[in-house]
């Protein structure tokens, strides 16, 4: 059976050159998980990018750190990305753990999108408008009053409120953030991997950079794909939707809870619990965050937990199962990248920024092989 979707790895490549051949005329969208300090693979995929001079996309869509991935990207700053994760998301001043738990310090995003604005990490925001150009590019948020995502036009006048609103992490950051008449937080609740938005965008040949693995949906509320969108397309289907969920989320949280229990009999018993996933939104630590928060995890926070793994889940089904009518290419690594959402070490990041590089590389010369198939074909009934 042909596919229709493939992925790249630091190691290996399993792509149908010649189906992806088909797609590569169409339009074409790069689409950036998040995942914290794990955005360093698309900090290395991006800077293989840019070292290649590789740019055949026609939109860009980012969560959380991907969409700070995509500035770089977009303002042709080489190593700008790697150098964000590594030396501002390492210092105490942007989050401290003992200052969170013991100070109420929050998550400091306003200091560290501060230094992008100056020496030695300036944006050069000028020539990435004028690199996008007529393209468009878009950080994913989530609405706090519907919990939906929304999608905000990044390297506009109000890009630092954007980037701070895509990694505004409940709990973890102080508040929701206002632009415009509304307030948002992390894009990593509602769209994870924002896919479904590009393709709903007429996107045709999808490019998907991932930090992390898959999750586990809440067993049988899953909608059909086309359930889904058709809910997605107005308001009143979407809370409806978010009521089904909501139904069964004691049974959910309870069921985390007790993996949360077991998972700390095994490993990283000695760190207080923030650890791992795509920030907080994520996979394995993210059951402790009952231990963290105590009374405060109420029903909004659970509600979140929710809607995340819920739409990660329908991601996940469309990464595995695109509609006929598109290609997804996902790059990922080739095992779990030794560098987690907050608290990593340096020389973890490192590691997997170069894992990124590698995959960025192999990505390139499938994509060419894949262009030069079209070009032959063109050439030979052309």
């Amino acid at each position: 059976m042909t596919l229709n979707h493939g992925t790249v790895t630091n190691l290996s490549s399993a792509l149908d050159i010649e189906r992806l051949s088909r797609y590569c005329q169409g339009k074409t969208a790069l689409v950036a998980q998040g995942g914290g300090q794990r955005g360093i693979f698309t900090a290395g995929v991006l800077d293989a990018f840019m070292m290649s001079d590789f740019d055949p996309f026609d939109e860009f869509y980012g969560t959380s750190a991907g969409a700070v991935n995509l500035c770089a990207y977009l303002c042709r700053q080489h190593t700008l990305g790697r150098r964000f994760l590594v030396d501002v998301t390492t210092n105490d001043e942007f989050f401290s753990l003992f200052g969170f738990l013991k100070r109420h310090r929050y998550l400091n995003l306003e200091w560290g999108f501060e230094q992008l604005t100056h020496f030695p990490m300036k944006l050069d925001l000028d020539l990435g408008r004028q690199v996008l150009g007529d393209r468009k590019a878009f950080a994913a948020v989530t609405c706090s009053n519907t919990l939906k995502d929304r999608y905000l036009p990044m390297l506009g006048p109000d890009w630092m409120s954007v980037l701070v609103a895509t990694c505004a992490i409940p709990y973890l950051y102080r508040d929701s953030v206002p632009i415009g008449e509304h307030y948002y937080y992390d894009g990593g609740i509602s769209a994870a991997i924002p896919v479904q938005q590009a393709w709903r965008n007429n996107a045709r040949l999808i490019i998907t950079v991932r930090t992390e693995e898959e999750d586990t949906p809440l067993r049988d509320t899953l909608p059909s794909q086309a359930e889904f969108e058709r809910k997605h397309q107005s308001d009143s289907g979407w809370a409806h939707q978010l009521d089904k969920w909501k139904a069964s989320w004691s049974d959910f949280l309870e069921e985390k809870l007790e993996q949360a229990h077991r998972e700390r009999q095994k490993q990283h018993h000695h760190l207080p619990l923030l650890n791992g996933g795509r920030w907080l939104f994520g996979a394995q630590d993210i059951y402790r965050l009952s231990h963290v928060f105590g009374d405060n995890f109420d029903s909004g926070l659970a509600d979140m937990l929710l809607v995340h793994y819920q739409t990660y889940s329908l991601t996940q089904d469309f990464l595995n199962n695109p509609p006929d009518d598109c290609f997804v290419v996902q790059i990922k690594p080739h095992e779990p990248l030794l560098s987690t959402a907050l608290m990593s070490t340096k020389e973890d990041l490192i590691h997997d920024y170069q894992l990124g590089l590698d995959a960025g590389y192999r990505f390139i010369t499938d994509f060419l092989s894949a262009k030069n198939l079209v070009d032959s074909t063109s050439a030979r009934y052309g």
